[in-house]
């Protein structure tokens, strides 16, 4: 029994270390969004993107319109669930780098508009959360488990 439990554990912590090591690869030039249909790549610094286990990425054009495809993946991509994913990255707001979305801090009701308008815009740190909320007028800080299925769409209505 122990070594059942010992073995799944490792097998668990494997899989876990494949998940934040999955390659994320950048847009192509003809990369669009599954949400909106806009060319990913025009927009670098709002890039989000899913990454499957079979190497198949969905790239998107702000975190907005990857929470919208997270709370309902066959909407957008038949055959595509939430089981298959190994890795979800935003672009961090300040250094432009991708971000695990999951550990990220999103601000919304900023001054900042991304390609589709108002923004969950993703950062790495809480404190850096808080100077974007100070320095952008932000409303709110949300986590990646705080953002409601309805949350991006009444972004898109200019609720907050």
């Amino acid at each position: 029994m122990r070594l059942r439990f010992f073995i799944a554990a490792l097998l668990a912590a494997w899989v876990g270390l494949a998940a934040a090591q999955a390659p994320v690869p950048k847009p192509g030039a003809k990369d669009l969004c599954p949400v909106c249909g806009m060319l990913v790549a025009k927009y670098p610094h709002w890039v989000a993107t899913i990454v499957y286990k079979d190497g198949h990425a969905h790239h998107f054009d702000g975190a907005k319109d990857l929470f919208k495809f997270w709370f309902d993946p066959p909407k957008y991509a038949a055959g595509h669930s939430r089981e298959q994913m190994v890795a979800i990255r935003v672009t961090d707001y300040y250094n432009l780098q991708l971000i695990d979305a999951k550990a990220a801090f999103y601000v919304i009701g900023s001054d900042v508009l991304g390609p589709m308008g108002h923004e969950l815009v993703p950062l790495a740190t809480r404190a850096d959360a808080e100077d974007f909320m100070k320095e952008h007028k932000g409303r709110r800080i949300l986590g990646f488990a705080e953002v409601t299925r309805e949350i991006p769409f009444r972004l898109d209505d200019g609720k907050f």
